[in-house]
């Protein structure tokens, strides 16, 4: 029997993402992946997949689906509202991080994401998808990746691989909030003013209705450019913080492109990406600055959280297999 999903409602910017492409900047491809990483792996870890398999990424509202096929289990991480409809038209108020068993005929309705912006849905055995320029990640803007390059489209089927076998499991886990984004100087640094620098580290910035995959536009004190407002364009990576004419921040994201030519005042750290990337537009922003090496510091530690949740995870998912051996043997 082919299982799929059917797409009533394809949602807003859902796309299939997974860590992102590498080593393709030099032809001008953008990595994307995932925005937040750490609610990626865990989606993946708790229904048992693999953790590098595609997952589809939604902002704000997601997809409404319809289920074709035998029971399986879905998963859904992040600040999200969600419902699933039963064929009997029972309805289930969903909770993320717990597996949800769905039937043939069962309806999975994400209403939206609940003082956040992105979140995760993927299904036990994964979706049924080809990697473009190796990697499952979708640029919009480019029209690469999965499903042609495009985000869902109502009334697509999503081809699903064959189920792995699970048991119902969940986590604990509360999405942190933090008080400072943590950045590092950029190479641009020097070509602002003291005032700007001294406002950058003590204002409130706040997060604009321009923000998307590509980047993060902020409002607030403007800073001021004592050399050049463009200069000769270079590499980029993410969380870079350029500032063009106008003074106004914008914070590269995901899908930003590989070269650019404002001036760079800092790079947001790795450790802090998850948790910008998932502030709606309105909320306010303080950063703080740090050196590099206590960055790399902070990453190993992010790094070493992500690893104790996931080994918190796969200690149930052995505990299970264990019992389940128990039953067998009796």
């Amino acid at each position: 029997m082919n299982e799929y999903f059917k797409v009533i409602r394809g949602g807003i910017n859902s796309t299939f993402q997974d860590e992102g492409r590498k080593n393709f900047s030099h032809i001008g491809l953008p990595s994307s992946g995932v925005m937040d990483k750490r609610n990626f792996i865990i989606a993946n870890t708790i229904i048992n997949n693999q953790k590098e398999d595609p997952v589809l990424e939604f902002a704000y509202q997601g997809p409404s689906l319809k289920y074709f096929g035998n029971k399986r289990f879905i998963i859904i991480t992040g600040d999200v509202n969600f419902k699933i409809t039963k064929n009997n038209k029972k309805e289930i108020l969903g909770k993320c991080y717990k597996t949800i068993e769905i039937d043939n005929g069962d309806i999975i309705d994400i209403i939206s994401t609940n003082k956040s912006v992105y979140g995760y849905f993927t299904v036990n055995g994964g979706f049924k998808i080809n990697r473009v320029w190796g990697s499952y990640s979708t640029t919009v803007r480019a029209e690469v990746g999965p499903n042609k390059g495009n985000k869902l489209l109502n009334g697509q089927n999503i081809n699903l691989n064959k189920s792995n076998v699970i048991q119902s499991r969940s986590l604990n886990f509360v999405n942190s909030k933090i008080e400072f984004i943590r950045v590092i100087k950029g190479t641009n640094f020097q070509f602002f003013s003291d005032q700007s620098k001294r406002d950058f580290f003590s204002k409130v910035f706040v997060v604009t209705k321009l923000t998307d995959r590509m980047g993060m536009r902020l409002e607030g004190v403007k800073l001021k450019n004592l050399k050049k407002t463009n200069i000769k364009s270079e590499g980029l990576v993410k969380g870079t913080i350029q500032v063009p004419a106008d003074g106004n921040p914008i914070i590269l994201l995901s899908d930003h492109g590989t070269i650019g030519g404002y001036p760079k005042f800092g790079v947001v750290i790795s450790a802090d990406y998850d948790k910008l990337i998932q502030l709606p537009p309105g909320s306010k922003i303080k950063f703080k600055e740090i050196l590099l090496k206590d960055a790399e510091n902070l990453y190993k530690i992010y790094n070493m959280e992500t690893n104790n949740i996931l080994n918190k995870i796969e200690w149930t998912l052995k505990l299970e297999k264990f019992y389940q051996r128990k039953i067998n043997l009796k």
